[in-house]
């Protein structure tokens, strides 16, 4: 208790403060904290006349510093330079990422809500606080014993060494499967424009089909023994995942359900493939979802913080897209019935051909394609009218476009800054 009501004095810039030795305790490591130490007085300016410590700083700041100590919540003014603001830290010896969230979107001028603020964490921690949840609800069985384990290892490939593993090993298996659908689709290729005519599929005996088949059912087992793999991943992070509603709920996992499915339906129907195969071009066609797996490389190799900031920018602005693509398809609609009435009306008396545009869709394709600056040159316009609506599509689509990008620059650097931050804050947590 001695301890505890122990007083020291500090004279900052003239202002003298008064507070608890406990108080200043609140922070290891800090300078201030060595105040409380017993030789602090013969290695800080200590007068002991007046029983206290000299320093020639902020006054301003060191108000909001020892609040820091007392309620363990740093803000500062709003008014502060920055510049000012990090020197007067550096020297008390704290760091700089234990400001709070407020105060720092204040301080850099960024026009972002507070809740937003946190969102990388509550990102990365949905699926730690669903675990928990479980493990409060149920008893200590062996599988809630073992599900975050294997979860993280499954699902987060950066979590152990184990998972790196794994994660490089289903790297394989989606890079191998996706070869030998090109292999696939290449043999079916080969094999339809051999053997169907204009008319239709020419007979042809069985024995000049071998090689075809015999190259076929090798493909079909490499893939079937890279979808076993698959098979099991997938019935494993589906068992030990913390939610299953959110699990289906992942784009990702629903490639993953769907492209179980192919090499199974081909084997239950292998028969009717050589009756029909056109059915083997249906089936080459459902492995298309085999190239969306692609998007799991993104999950498994670590994902750069500015692409993550990317992502996240554009589903802030959604709403803004989806009024910009209404307004582009107004445009459109307008310019392409200008277009078509203008061509269709105005018609140049020197030019007798036929018209080189058959219906009005066929000008909203040309009003897009103008529209967003691409120009294939497909259509022309002939007419002074047509000319006139092309010439004010092109400067309409470029002002759609050019408009919105500053606010989304805008948007994604804030976001980014956000994440710099957040992301030196979990380093200094971290030592």
């Amino acid at each position: 208790m001695e301890g505890s009501k122990e007083k020291i004095i500090l004279n900052i810039g003239g202002v003298r403060y008064e507070t608890y030795s406990s108080t200043l305790r609140t922070f290891p490591g800090t300078k201030l904290c060595s105040l409380t130490e017993p030789h602090a007085p013969s290695i800080y300016d200590y007068d002991p006349t007046t029983k206290e410590f000299f320093f020639d700083r902020s006054a301003e700041i060191f108000s909001y510093v020892l609040n820091y100590y007392r309620t363990k919540h740093f803000h500062c003014p709003i008014d502060t330079c920055r510049s000012v603001l990090e020197e007067e830290l550096a020297f008390w010896e704290i760091n700089e990422t234990q400001l709070a969230s407020c105060c720092w979107l204040k301080l850099n001028n960024k026009e972002v809500q507070p809740e937003e603020f946190n969102i990388w964490d509550e990102n990365e921690q949905t699926d730690d606080q669903c675990l928990i949840v479980q493990t409060e609800r149920r008893d200590f069985s062996w599988r809630t014993r073992w599900q975050p384990k294997i979860w993280s290892i499954f699902e987060k490939p950066f979590s152990s060494f184990s998972s790196k593993c794994l994660a490089f090993v289903s790297l394989l298996f989606i890079v191998g499967i996706v070869i030998i659908f090109c292999e696939e689709t290449k043999a079916q290729f080969e094999f339809f424009t051999a053997n169907f005519t204009s008319v239709g599929y020419s007979e042809v005996s069985h024995d000049d089909h071998e090689p075809y088949y015999h190259q076929a059912a090798y493909l079909l087992h490499l893939e079937l023994f890279c979808v076993l793999w698959f098979t099991f991943e997938f019935s494993v992070r589906f068992c030990f995942c913390p939610d299953k509603k959110l699990f289906f709920q992942n784009p990702l996992n629903v490639v993953d359900f769907l492209s179980l499915f192919p090499v199974y339906i081909e084997l239950f129907v292998a028969g009717q493939i050589q009756r029909r195969p056109s059915l083997g071009l249906w089936l080459g066609f459902v492995r298309i979802v085999y190239l969306l797996k692609l998007l799991k490389i993104s999950k498994l190799i670590e994902t750069p913080l500015i692409l993550r900031v990317l992502c996240y920018t554009l589903k802030s602005i959604l709403r803004e897209i989806c009024i910009l693509l209404m307004i582009l398809a107004f445009e459109t609609l307008f310019f392409g019935s200008l277009f078509f009435y203008g061509e269709l009306l105005g018609s140049h008396p020197s030019y007798t051909g036929e018209l080189h545009f058959t219906d009005i869709l066929v000008c909203f394709w040309w009003a897009l394609i103008t529209l967003t600056t691409v120009g294939y040159g497909d259509i022309i316009p002939f007419t002074t009218a047509g000319q006139v609506t092309a010439a004010l599509a092109a400067v309409c689509g470029m002002l759609t476009i050019i408009v919105p990008i500053p606010i989304f620059l805008v948007k994604f650097k804030s976001y980014y800054d956000i994440a710099i931050f957040k992301q030196k804050l979990k380093r200094s947590k971290k030592h």
